[in-house]
């Protein structure tokens, strides 16, 4: 079996943010050149009291950062430009309640066409 050498870290950052913590470490190749691994782990508490942790990571390379920074940037402005940087959710505010649908758009999102292919 092959033996796994996890890469030391060139440079480290932590984001906490609640249950998450983000890890944005730089590594080096075994050329020695940089990359990125982002790693979200997130913990979750067993009945028992015991937990264990959920982790996720992204490896990211120098040609993919022009293009990552420009998606990342496009995204979050959406995000902020349509919702503002106001949270708003259930996990954040005790007394969020979810907006009732009107009948009206209960009455469009459960009606659909029936078209037939023989008909185009």
């Amino acid at each position: 079996m092959g033996e796994r050498i996890e890469q030391e870290e060139i440079f480290s950052q932590v984001l906490r943010a609640g249950r998450r913590t983000y890890f944005f470490d730089v590594r080096s190749t075994k050329a020695e050149d940089y990359y990125l691994t982002i790693t979200e782990s997130k913990k979750f508490t067993h009945d028992d009291g015991s937990f264990h942790y959920q982790k996720h990571k992204i490896y990211l390379y120098k040609e993919d950062f022009t293009d990552f920074k420009e998606m990342l940037s496009k995204a979050t402005e959406f995000i902020l430009d349509e919702k503002g940087s106001e949270v708003i959710s259930e996990r954040h505010q005790k007394d969020y309640k979810k907006e009732e649908k009107s009948s009206q758009d209960n009455k469009n999102t459960e009606s659909f066409t029936d078209v037939s292919f023989e008909d185009i």
